[in-house]
């Protein structure tokens, strides 16, 4: 990937700490860098592990480095020490799509990165104003699929930003139904369901953890899942890929390290990681936000990423999604 400097706004930093044993770090602070802001369901994530893992590691800073499509927070890890001082969130916008979206980034996705362990994959899914698809007569993904051909060129869809996977689901939902269908991109995942929840747009691919809370006070209504098969955690809704055959779209993020960090240190991590991410505590928020807990080795991790690297080339280039 080549490497030029990265341009942006200097972002404001969210930090929380939490006071933990000292661990192989000296007894100095290490940082898990969330390239995202704060209050949002990877960064809670985040938060409810760092608690976890207060028996096994020392001091724990979380560093919020939103901006950028992720980008600033990772070029951030990227460069750091590979001390195991340092650690950083990897999604699928900042290590998968943001590659095939920038004509250039900073940092190598796959290179500069040493994989611990992924924490999650979730699927996205199709939501819409409850109250407003029920004065439309909107009930199934079909009752949307024949509002929005009737509405051509008159609906707008939400997203958290140029190049999140809600952007690109909604570029292909689009490519698929061969409608005019104008993209409002919005800084984060929050105030895009704002919107959505105001009325000031149609629809939204909202990943589940996101949309969870306002599907279950009965403020969205969820139509279909992204996923390539319908997800587990809502059986009752069709995958998307059923009307559109190999639609598939979802996100996923996990911990890594700056490359070169030793391995004996990132396989304590992992051992450590995981153990947090498999406790009741964590596991049991997971299942309250809708979130699949994903665990793996750093090779296993590794592979993954590369394949959703090639998966989303593929997806990027059928969805016409562009970075202005």
């Amino acid at each position: 990937m080549q490497r030029r400097t990265f341009i942006a706004a200097a972002a404001a930093t969210a930090v929380s700490t939490s006071a933990l044993p000292a661990f192989a770090a000296g007894g100095r602070p290490i940082r898990i860098v969330v390239p995202y802001a704060a209050g949002g369901a990877i960064d809670l994530s985040v938060r409810k592990m760092a608690t976890a893992l207060e028996s096994d590691l020392g001091t724990i800073i979380i560093d919020n480095r939103p901006g950028g499509g992720g980008g600033i927070g990772m070029t951030a890890v990227a460069r750091a020490p590979a001390d195991g001082l340092t650690i950083g969130i990897a999604a699928v916008a900042t290590n998968a799509i943001n590659p095939w979206l920038f004509k250039s980034l900073p940092y190598d996705p796959i290179k500069d990165f040493a994989p611990i362990t992924q924490m999650t994959r979730i699927p996205n899914v199709l939501v819409v104003n409850a109250e407003i698809a029920k004065k439309r007569g909107i009930d199934t993904f079909a009752d949307f699929i024949a509002f929005a051909k009737k509405e051509s060129g008159k609906l707008t869809f939400a997203s958290g930003g140029n190049g999140s996977a809600g952007h690109l689901a909604g570029e292909l939902f689009k490519r698929e139904l061969g409608l005019d269908i104008v993209h409002v991109p919005y800084n984060g995942g929050a105030p895009s369901q704002l919107a959505l929840l105001s009325g000031q747009v149609d629809f939204s691919f909202d990943n589940l953890a996101s949309a969870a809370s306002n599907m279950r006070a009965g403020k969205l209504k969820a139509l279909a899942v992204t996923t390539a098969k319908r997800s587990a955690l809502l059986p009752d809704l069709p995958a998307v890929a059923e009307t559109f055959k190999g639609f598939s779209i979802d996100t996923w993020w996990g911990l890594v390290a700056p490359a070169g960090t030793p391995a004996e240190l990132v396989h304590k991590y992992n051992a450590s990681m995981v153990k947090a991410l498999r406790s009741t505590e964590v596991e049991g928020l997971f299942r309250d936000m809708m979130m699949e807990t994903v665990t793996n080795t750093p090779e296993e991790f590794g592979r993954f990423m590369q394949s959703e690297l090639a998966h989303y080339q593929e997806v990027v280039r059928l969805s016409g999604a562009t970075v202005s």
